[in-house]
């Protein structure tokens, strides 16, 4: 008779094995996970900044042919242009000048949320596309960016001559209402609006005294710069601008200058 054969039992894993080979796996997806979040973040940041200067290229427009710039939209006028009692397009007296957002439903931008606002790509409540305008007097008359034909009003050499319109600066240090201190710090000083993303961190409240603090005092100065991770005063807005002369440039082409 043949003599029976015997198998060796075959061996399983032992749960040591099975841990560390679930520990390699998760090291694994985290590395993989770790660069899909970073290229999120940056197609994201790409679609805000291509709907900044979707933005202005509207507000360019809507100033070519009204002769004015828009006034910023409220939280409550649901996207169209707010204005302080008393005020109309006729003399400009917006309701904010330096703390609303874009009135995209009065310049017919899409897609808006469901009160009318447009947001950056990070899509949350507190990441409306905040808009602010130069609301001072030029050459002595009173809101010319934001009144019909008001700069036409202030003439051409009024326009060249006014010291300042709204201050973009390259670093807070130093910036106030008057400014954005030293010279070095100050990328302009002729804006005659900026567009504001508040970037993926708007839900959160800005330290004191942080620079995404002062892109939110609404005194008619704002900074930007490079993204920073900083735990104390991290930095992710995106600050979009045009200067006075570029809207200059648009009315005249349009015939509504001088």
């Amino acid at each position: 008779m043949p003599s029976p054969s015997f198998r060796k039992p075959r061996r399983g894993y032992t749960l040591l094995e099975l841990a560390l080979a679930l520990l390699a796996i998760a090291i694994l997806a985290g590395g993989l996970a770790l660069p899909l979040a970073a290229q999120v973040q940056q197609r994201r940041t790409e679609e805000s900044r291509r709907r900044l200067d979707e933005a202005r290229d509207v507000v360019l427009a809507f100033a070519a042919t009204h002769a004015r710039l828009p006034c910023p939209a409220s939280d409550a006028s649901r996207g169209e242009e707010s204005f302080e009692a008393g005020g109309d397009a006729s003399n400009g007296r917006c309701a904010h000048f330096s703390d609303g957002y874009l009135p995209a439903a009065a310049l017919g931008l899409s897609p808006l949320d469901g009160d009318g606002f447009l947001r950056d790509a990070w899509d949350a409540p507190r990441n409306r596309i905040r808009y602010a305008v130069y609301g001072g007097a030029v050459n002595g008359v009173a809101q010319a960016l934001t009144r019909t034909d008001g700069l036409q009003s202030a003439t051409l050499a009024g326009v060249g001559a006014q010291p300042h319109y709204l201050f973009v600066c390259g670093g807070a240090t130093g910036a106030g209402p008057a400014g954005c201190g030293p010279a070095s710090n100050q990328l302009t000083r002729r804006a005659a609006f900026v567009l504001l993303s508040l970037g993926p961190n708007a839900p959160l409240v800005p330290a004191p005294g942080s620079d995404e603090a002062r892109n939110l005092a609404g005194d008619g100065t704002f900074v930007t710069h490079e993204a920073s991770e900083d735990r104390a005063a991290p930095f992710d807005d995106l600050v979009q601008w045009a200067p006075v002369h570029l809207v200059v440039h648009r009315l005249l082409a349009a015939g509504r200058l001088p």
